[in-house]
């Protein structure tokens, strides 16, 4: 026994002095939040941890940085590219907020890039030639190991495109690595902009998974994002799945093992760093740059209130949340409608307590969307409710309108009951409803409204959603500050 246990202890001493570590970097859905938010996240937090890690490495990002903050929201993104050049970041993809700012806007992006741009999915459209600055993988060399870095983008962008054009990501990721492997790289990664939670929930990333059943053996490790989520040292066959949050409050650290002598991959894992920056400093140059880049004139306070609204319910059977729901009534009385209904996922974070500046509601929803009117029957109002209901949370909030229902097994919704102004809905009625335009288009998950024909639609005024929470905020003084919105619209029973 003493003679086999000395033999393994040779075995793995012999293997430590063959293997090689590299340390691989990864961000995702950074949205433009530069700076720490309550003590946590930033640039300049991220460039701290960087700075006192092994001096050779890899820095990806799997997309989303073009918008979120009155700062890429000004800038187009380009202050988003600015700071990601800074912190000499390797690789990203586009998401789908890349296109925020419409197609045009994409290309100043690209160009102002100093890291590689990777979609093999992504082509112009009649051409299906690459765009400008878009590579469909690039190969880096790290601490002696050849690593294959392999984009694929989102292609279900914010605003429509006409310029460009997607092919299925799995094939394009199967051409990429007929390429790739022709170089003969030792470790194989891709980043999406898609994530792993499809592959448990459904939903448009649902591929993200099958890379795992599909390419065992010829991928390595998939570097996720678009839905927020945290995956560390997740699997599917031997294909590590890491994904790192969102608002730059994480970075994930994988450490890839390669066989020395051979090159060969052997092993990765994953370890998510908290970016608190009392624990990880701040790196003193990007901090400066970053300070330089905010924009003047937004952190005046537009308005107070009595405690903080967020964006997840206090109740776990409410499914709604009084940030929304006050956005939603908000709308309700600006449209001047039966019901408003406004998407959870446009508000990015947390409506603060007290004083609440430009700057916060920028943050909380940044985007240019306006209001939408529409009338439609009972019955189609039902299909738009139901389309927004899943597992655990919802994709509406409405003004106006309450429902319940209760989840069966197979966390299908049942016995759905839904009330206008306390009425039960009726399906021959008509009703008077609303949205912002990006829901009304049918956009993202807006998909219900595709149903009702664009001549039936109708802008209500000039004012953005944005706006309407800026009045809103007006309304509240210090002494006499601004209520949220009641939760339990939306209830589980």
């Amino acid at each position: 026994m003493k003679k086999i246990a000395l033999l393994s202890l040779a075995l793995l001493f012999s293997f430590a002095l063959n293997a090689k570590d590299t340390i691989i970097y990864h961000t995702s859905d950074t949205h433009g939040f530069f700076y720490p938010q309550d003590g946590r996240g930033g640039f300049a937090a991220l460039g701290a941890v960087i700075k006192n890690g092994p001096k050779d490495y890899l820095l990806l990002d799997s997309g989303d940085f073009a918008n979120g903050t009155v700062e890429t929201k000004n800038s187009k993104g380009l202050k988003a590219v600015e700071l990601m050049n800074a912190l000499k970041y390797d690789a990203s993809t586009i998401g789908n907020h890349e296109f925020d700012f419409y197609e045009d806007n994409l290309p100043p992006m690209l160009e102002k890039a100093q890291f590689a741009i990777l979609a093999a999915n992504f082509f112009e459209a009649g051409t299906l030639k690459r765009p400008a600055h878009v590579l469909p993988y690039k190969i880096f060399t790290r601490n002696g190991v050849k690593i294959a870095v392999i984009g694929l983008a989102n292609n279900n962008p914010t605003q429509g495109t006409k310029k460009y054009t997607y092919i299925k990501p799995l094939t394009a990721l199967e051409n990429a690595l007929e390429e790739v492997e022709a170089q003969h790289p030792d470790v194989v990664t891709v980043i999406v902009h898609d994530s792993l939670a499809d592959d448990k929930h459904g939903g448009a990333g649902t591929y993200v998974g099958e890379i795992g059943r599909k390419f065992s053996g010829r991928v390595n490790i998939v570097f996720g994002g678009h839905a927020h989520k945290v995956f560390q040292n997740e699997k599917i066959n031997d294909v590590l799945f890491v994904e790192s949050g969102y608002y730059i409050k994480n970075v994930s650290k994988v450490t890839v093992t390669t066989d020395d002598k051979t090159g060969k991959f052997v092993s990765a894992k994953s370890e998510l760093i908290p970016l608190y920056i009392n624990k990880t400093g701040q790196d003193k140059e990007i901090l400066k740059l970053g300070e330089a880049l905010r924009e003047p004139g937004v952190d005046e306070v537009l308005g107070y209130t009595e405690e903080p609204m967020p964006k997840r319910a206090s109740n776990p059977k409410f499914l709604d949340n009084s940030l929304d729901n006050w956005l939603a009534d908000l709308g309700r009385a600006y449209a001047n409608v039966d019901v408003f209904i406004t998407n959870t996922g446009g508000t990015r974070v947390d409506m603060p307590k007290g004083a609440v500046t430009k700057r916060d509601v920028i943050d909380i929803h940044p985007f240019e969307n306006t209001v939408t009117k529409m009338t439609v029957n009972g019955r189609m109002l039902k299909r738009i409710v139901k389309s927004g209901l899943s597992k655990g949370r919802t994709r509406f909030a409405y003004s106006g309108l309450a429902v319940n229902f209760v989840y069966n097994k197979k966390g299908k919704v049942k016995d759905l009951h839904i009330w206008v102004h306390n009425k039960p809905l009726e399906n021959r009625k008509k009703y008077t409803i609303a949205t912002n335009s990006f829901i009304a288009q049918g956009r993202s998950e807006g998909f219900a409204f595709k149903a009702i024909p664009d001549e039936q639609k109708t802008q209500v005024g000039t004012k953005n959603m944005r706006q309407l929470l800026e009045d809103g905020l007006r309304q509240g003084t210090a002494k006499e500050p601004v209520k949220p919105g009641p939760e339990g619209r939306v209830a589980e029973r």
